[in-house]
């Protein structure tokens, strides 16, 4: 696939304790130049980007994130000051303590309220399939969908594994017609962004994205 091709589903992504403000503008320009889909950005970049950069950047940022046991009402201020400060893009991570649970009612109805949260905007829910079972991703399929979610999110990047493209079709098969399904953590080849979509990607969460396409058109 031809590079801009790849990198208009690409969310830009730095999400490093140690990022910076001029790290940050660095991604934002880079976002700009190569027509990338988003940067996703700590919370506390959201205002300082929308200040400077206006409408030429989309700004995704994440609440929750990435260990996932806020409480509900924590996410659910996290995503209304993200969408007043100007993100247009929120992802957060699910209670997995729930999951593991079982109790996939009480993880639906936190997602709802953070959806209401977000309003239009865009909600991607991150499930961190590295910690979780088949049947368990199967259920949070159905979390998701029933909770009006716009994305189900593979990974934070920072468990003990990312993306894979049997959780990709493993998704696809069971999330409602209107859920996407965005793949991160540990992507970071031309052949690997190129695979997830072919699998149904919509969006690639990635740091590496410019430095993997170095050379190719």
């Amino acid at each position: 696939m031809e590079k801009r091709a790849v990198f208009a589903h690409v969310d830009h992504t730095l999400l490093k304790p140690t990022a910076t403000w001029e790290q940050i503008k660095v991604l934002c320009d880079e976002a700009i130049t190569w027509g990338m889909a988003s940067v996703c950005v700590p919370a506390s970049f959201v205002k300082p980007i929308v200040e400077t950069y206006k409408d030429k950047v989309t700004v995704c940022t994440v609440i929750g994130f990435p260990l996932g046991y806020d409480t509900t009402a924590a996410k659910v201020f996290q995503a209304q000051e993200a969408i007043a400060n100007g993100a247009t893009e929120v992802d957060m991570v699910i209670n997995l303590g729930w999951a593991k649970e079982g109790a996939f009612d009480r993880v639906t109805e936190e997602i709802k309220k953070v959806k209401a949260a977000v309003g239009s905007k865009m909600l991607k829910v991150i499930v961190e399939t590295c910690y979780l079972t088949e049947e368990e991703k199967i259920a949070l399929c159905r979390c998701v969908t029933d909770a009006g979610a716009d994305f189900i999110k593979t990974s934070t990047g920072f468990g003990t594994a990312g993306a894979t493209l049997a959780d990709v079709q493993l998704f696809k098969q069971h999330v409602g017609p209107d859920v996407r399904v965005k793949a991160a953590g540990g992507i970071r080849t031309a052949e690997d962004m190129e695979a997830y979509l072919a699998a149904g990607c919509d969006r690639i969460g990635a740091s590496a994205a410019i430095k993997a396409y170095e050379g190719r058109n």
